[in-house]
C-alpha cells in the first residue's frame, strides 16, 4: 500500500463512528476468512495462517467486547457464535478443512448484515432529532 493509501484508511477509522468500525472490523474479518479459503485452494499454507490469525484476533476481540450485564440473552448467543467460529478457524489452521469456512462466512456475513441495519437505524434516529440509543452499543457490545 502507498502513503495516500494508508493516510485514507487512517482518516477513515479515526473520523468513523463506533458503529462504523464495527462494520470495518466485520469486513475486515470476512475478507480474511476468505483470504484462507482461497490460501488454502492455493497450497499456500503460511498465507492461510496468516489469514485465519487476523480473522481469530477480530473475532476475539468482538468476543472480549460484549456487554453481558446489558447484552443479556443477545450477548450471550453473540459470545456463542464467536466462540464456535474461533473453534472453526482453529481446526481449519490445524487441518485446513476448507468446508469449515463457509459457516464462519455465514455468520460474519449475517452479522455484520445485523449490525449495520442497527446502525443505519440509530443514525436514522438522530437525524430526525430523536434521542436513539445505538442498537449496536446498546444490546451487546460495550465501545
Amino acid at each position: 500500500m502507498n502513503v495516500y493509501s494508508n493516510q485514507y484508511q487512517n482518516n477513515q477509522v479515526m473520523t468513523a463512528s463506533p458503529e462504523q468500525i464495527l462494520i470495518m472490523l466485520y469486513d475486515g474479518a470476512i475478507r480474511f476468512v476468505r483470504q484462507a479459503k482461497f490460501a488454502i485452494e492455493d497450497n499456500r499454507a503460511g498465507d492461510k495462517a496468516i489469514a485465519i490469525s487476523k480473522a481469530v484476533a477480530i473475532i476475539t476481540e468482538f468476543s472480549n467486547t460484549l456487554d453481558y450485564e446489558v447484552g443479556g440473552e443477545i450477548a450471550l448467543n453473540l459470545g456463542r457464535l464467536y466462540d464456535f467460529m474461533i473453534r472453526e478457524l482453529s481446526a481449519v489452521n490445524a487441518r485446513s478443512e476448507i468446508e469449515r469456512l463457509l459457516p464462519v462466512e455465514n455468520i460474519l456475513l449475517d452479522l455484520r448484515e445485523g449490525f449495520s441495519g442497527a446502525a443505519q437505524i440509530n443514525q436514522h434516529g438522530t437525524q430526525l432529532g430523536v434521542k436513539a440509543e445505538s442498537a449496536v452499543g446498546q444490546v451487546a457490545v460495550s465501545f
